[in-house]
């Protein structure tokens, strides 16, 4: 039994043997390897404090110059200069979505750089990553290029201020006040009421009638025996008149043009009247030239085709048109009463005696 014990005591020291030269080959190792690893450590510790850096510093910058850009538009809205220039709300809008546009690309790239970065310090191979990386970006991007569409025809738009919160626009697909401006919808509120979300990839043309200035077109007909001159007169005065008043002296942008006759018929004369507005100004410029050129008429003597006059000689005209001409059947002894009368009986004759 006891030629056990021998064998179990060389275990054992064979086995502390075998330990010690493992602690020592790690010990070893460590100290070969500890400056490395210090200085991988410092290098992934100094990486992230320069894109944490970078980045807080690159967002705080395009905060400022948000800030500063809303703090300009509200200093001039209200103003005279504000009413000229974009109101602060479309500013507003606008300048928040460059922001976080700007915001998302910086920390996109300044992140991604330092990630890579720090798989490089571990010595790892970026080849295959950078390659399934675009792989799978293809495939995305194929998958999802409606939604890449819309969303880089909503940048472009907002950083070429196409159009912005208040304008009026005809995007072809709907027509209406813009409400709202996204990276991807852009909310219209139609004539009616109707709110219409617009995909910014599917606006292939846009008009926007609210920016430059605006036309207000007004055709006056007038009887063609009416004095050319007296009209022109009478047009060139309200003109002249609605300049003076406010608020249309604000809104009105040039002076009232009489531009002359449209068209001649036989029974009406088109006379047309032009002035610049302010924009989306235009109808409302146009419907007070309407009413202040009507009055102005009536004040004048100057008819206009469909007047009272119109309706009066309507009502002057002969009465006997509307009399049936005489009839031939009128007489019995005439040759069409004659004619048309049925054939009398024959009368019967003396009977013959037997």
């Amino acid at each position: 039994m006891f030629p056990s014990a021998p064998a179990a005591g060389r275990e054992d020291t064979v086995t502390l043997e075998e330990a010690q030269e493992r602690a020592t080959d790690a010990a070893g190792w460590v100290s070969e390897n500890w400056s490395t690893w210090l200085e991988t450590g410092l290098r992934i510790l100094l990486i992230i404090v320069v894109a944490a850096t970078l980045r807080m510093i690159i967002r705080k910058t395009i905060t400022n110059l948000i800030d500063r850009m809303n703090r300009t538009a509200s200093a001039v809205d209200g103003t005279a200069l504000g009413g000229l220039l974009v109101n602060a709300e479309r500013r507003r809008q606008r300048s928040q979505a460059i922001g976080s546009v700007l915001r998302s690309v910086a920390s996109f790239l300044i992140v991604g750089t330092a990630a890579l970065m720090i798989l490089d310090t571990f010595r790892i191979n970026l080849a295959p990553l950078l390659a399934s990386a675009g792989v799978a970006g293809v495939a995305i991007g194929f998958g999802a290029r409606n939604l890449v569409t819309d969303f880089l025809s909503g940048v472009f738009m907002i950083l070429e201020d196409q159009y912005g919160v208040g304008d009026t626009v005809d995007a072809g697909v709907a027509t209406g006040e813009v409400i709202e401006v996204g990276l991807r919808v852009t909310k219209l509120r139609g004539p009616n009421g109707a709110i219409w979300y617009v995909r910014n990839g599917e606006v292939k043309r846009i008009g926007n009638l609210s920016q430059g200035w605006s036309t207000a077109a007004v055709e006056v007909t007038v009887r063609a025996d009416e004095d050319l001159d007296q009209v022109r007169d009478t047009l060139t005065e309200v003109g002249a008149r609605i300049a003076k008043d406010e608020p249309w002296n604000e809104r009105l942008w040039g002076p009232v043009e009489v531009l002359g006759l449209d068209s001649v018929l036989l029974d009406s004369m088109v006379v047309g009247v032009s002035a610049k507005t302010m924009p989306g100004q235009d109808l409302a410029v146009a419907r007070e030239l309407r009413w202040r050129i009507k009055k102005a008429f009536d004040a004048a003597g100057i008819s206009i085709v469909g007047g009272p006059d119109a309706a009066e000689e309507e009502a002057a005209a002969d009465p006997s048109a509307a009399v049936a001409a005489p009839s031939a059947y009128a007489s019995a002894t005439s040759p069409q009463s004659l004619a048309a009368s049925p054939i009398p009986p024959p009368a019967a004759g003396p009977k013959l005696g037997k």
